[in-house]
């Protein structure tokens, strides 16, 4: 796998760990994994760190880190992230928590304000990874 973080010298600079573009090239044995929208949800339904949306996020990158082990990869394999937030103000937070776990990654990344399916739940993420072939 050939992974290129694209930023025409035109575009504005990222305000944080994402990048505008980013191309994969993939090769035999490489794995195209879609990390289906999670929450910050217990066994149970029951909603985790109420009212602290940089606590669900961090939740959240938890799950996101584990999906990726489970299919052999890691956080670095990401290469598109959707952020969901429930109110704008969150941005900063959310962004931080991101910023934090991204910070040598820089996928493709949007976050939208929305209403989410899970009520309390103030934060929901999902995305696409590309994990490359590793030697045994």
């Amino acid at each position: 796998m050939k992974r290129t973080n694209i930023t025409p010298k035109s575009h504005s600079k990222p305000i944080g760990c994402y990048s505008p573009g980013v191309a994969v090239s993939l090769e035999p044995g490489d794995t195209l994994l879609f990390l289906t929208g999670q929450v910050a949800t217990d066994t149970h339904g029951g909603v985790l760190c109420p009212n602290d949306p940089a606590g669900q996020a961090e939740v959240i990158f938890q799950r996101l880190n584990a999906i990726l082990a489970e299919a052999g990869g890691g956080i670095s394999d990401l290469t598109c992230l959707n952020i969901f937030v429930t109110q704008q103000h969150y941005f900063r937070d959310v962004s931080n928590v991101r910023n934090r776990w991204l910070s040598d990654v820089n996928p493709a990344s949007t976050m939208v304000v929305s209403k989410l399916m899970e009520d309390g739940c103030m934060v929901e993420i999902n995305g696409v990874a590309v994990i490359g072939n590793r030697p045994s």
